[in-house]
């Protein structure tokens, strides 16, 4: 009789089948791998053909690296300061530069202060333009440029001689307006170096602004000509004494000019001019009769404007003007409009209740409600939003 051995059957663990049925199946994994692949392929290619569209889907990716989710940072208090009604703001880079009266303070991303120092000013005034922020007393004596490491450059003006304007391009040129004895205006231009490398000293017309632009000085100024006031942009080059070329904005009081795509953007209070540093005027916008009541050059190759039906009261027109002088955009306004601010493709408008975020076109992006509480918003140039209220500020991410 001979003995039989029966084998018995032990299950193999889970794990150890799954082992086997890839040793059994290896195009299983490849499968799953080119699965993936191929996810990751479309949903790449959405955000690129949002991205190629009107340039949001980068803008939205860049937001989502650099702060997380918007559940986890939309809304939240990142800078905290001493409330003021002679506050300015401005956005410098992932930074917020807050001027008053009595200090200049420069808040880091997360909230932190990356210096801060006391000043003296009864008009304060700031602005930003690439890396670094101009603070200066409209009317006073002092005038300070800066960017994230600290101070750059530290003017005092002599008495009787005091700042009217100051405005930084792309580059880091400084063009400051001031008074000066013996003629009714002068504007200094500091190079990149923050040295000062010309002067244009008017004793005609009065100076209003200037800003440097081409490797030229574009100065504001502002005479009669038969009873009417006409502005006129002189411009300088910077290595001659005389002028290159001028033109006039005929009937209206220029109240910024600065530069987009290239070209000078002069906004007066009847109408937009844009033209060549050579003088030559390429377009223009007309009010047509509405009065301006806000505006922002900020925009990438834009400008906002809101025009008021009358001289008081909401009624109006908020419109985005390109460099061609064609509105892109135009909304009737029939409510309060707090601020406006445009940066990159954006413009942020905060109404009584509520933000809303327009593309160039004044199609709506996002919308918070419930903004109160804020007084005053300022874009990035990502599409996020600084909201400015009292004695703090949040992060709205769209």
């Amino acid at each position: 009789m001979s003995d039989e051995r029966k084998e018995k059957h032990v299950p193999a663990p889970e794990g150890k089948r799954e082992a086997a049925r890839q040793k059994e199946d290896p195009g299983g994994r490849l499968r799953q791998f080119g699965n993936f692949l191929l996810v990751l392929i479309v949903v790449l290619g959405v955000v690129a053909l949002a991205a190629y569209r009107d340039g949001t889907g980068f803008d939205m990716l860049r937001r989502y690296l650099n702060y997380g989710r918007p559940s986890e940072a939309g809304g939240e208090v990142l800078y905290d300061y001493d409330a003021s009604g002679k506050n300015r703001f401005a956005v410098l880079g992932d930074y917020l530069a807050v001027l008053s009266d009595t200090s200049r303070r420069l808040l880091d991303k997360n909230g932190g202060e990356a210096w801060s120092e006391q000043v003296n000013m009864s008009a304060p005034a700031l602005s930003t333009c690439g890396s670094r922020a101009v603070a200066y007393d409209v009317g006073g004596t002092a005038l300070y440029v800066a960017d994230q490491s600290g101070v750059l450059l530290e003017l005092t003006a002599n008495d009787g001689e005091h700042f009217i304007a100051a405005t930084l391009n792309e580059d880091g040129w400084l063009a400051v307006t001031s008074e000066k004895r013996g003629c009714k205006g002068c504007v200094s231009v500091y190079n990149s170096s923050l040295s000062l490398v010309f002067a244009f000293e008017s004793r005609s017309r009065f100076v209003l602004d200037g800003c440097v632009t081409g490797g030229r000085l574009a100065a504001v100024t502002l005479g009669q000509e038969g009873g009417v006031f006409v502005s006129n942009v002189v411009l300088y080059e910077l290595t001659k004494e005389e002028p290159s070329a001028d033109y006039d904005i005929t009937g209206g009081l220029v109240v910024a000019i600065g530069q987009q795509d290239g070209l000078l953007a002069a906004v007066s209070d009847n109408c937009l001019t844009y033209a060549t540093s050579g003088g030559e005027v390429t377009a223009s916008y007309n009010y047509t009769g509405s009065y301006l009541r806000e505006y922002d050059l900020a925009g990438d190759g834009f400008t906002a404007l809101l025009l008021n039906r009358y001289r008081s009261g909401s009624l109006g027109r908020l419109v985005t003007v390109d460099t061609k002088g064609r509105e892109l955009g135009s909304l009737e306004i029939r409510e309060e409009v707090l601020s406006i601010s445009a940066a990159g493709k954006y413009l942020g408008v905060l109404y009584a209740d509520r933000l809303v975020i327009y593309n160039q076109d004044l199609q709506t992006y996002a919308t918070l409600q419930g903004a109160d509480f804020v007084q005053e918003v300022l874009m990035r140039p990502d599409g996020s939003a600084l909201l400015i209220s009292a004695e703090s500020a949040g992060l709205f991410l769209p």
